[in-house]
């Protein structure tokens, strides 16, 4: 388990520290997750050796949220005074989000029809 773990957070160090030394727009852990799913393809039994700890860490997965939930309970005097700033952009982005998909949607949607096979 302690070497699993350490694999884990490993990958996660090393995503954020190459993020940070290239300044590279996206955040440490994606490329920690991918430097992991490099090494998982280049070792595929690597796999079923982590399988049993990566099961037992997705199982108890939202205990990851607790710190998120005090930060916001921590912060409820700015949420008091700016809410309506919040909702309106938190609604918008989301209408923004759904329109984006939609549209990838219907592009993927067109440049398909052109392949189908009759």
């Amino acid at each position: 388990m302690l070497i699993t773990l350490g694999l884990l957070l490993s990958c996660q160090l090393v995503g954020e520290v190459a993020v940070r030394a290239s300044g590279t727009p996206i955040p440490g852990p994606v490329a920690g997750l991918a430097l992991l799913v490099a090494i998982l393809l280049i070792w595929p039994d690597l796999a079923t050796r982590i399988r049993p700890t990566v099961s037992v860490v997705l199982a108890n997965l939202s205990l990851m949220f607790v710190p998120a939930g005090v930060g916001v309970i921590s912060n409820l005097d700015a949420l008091a005074e700016d809410w309506l700033a919040l909702l309106v952009v938190v609604v918008g982005s989301t209408f923004l989000a759904m329109l984006a998909a939609v549209g990838t949607f219907i592009g993927a949607a067109r440049l398909l029809e052109g392949r189908r096979v009759p």
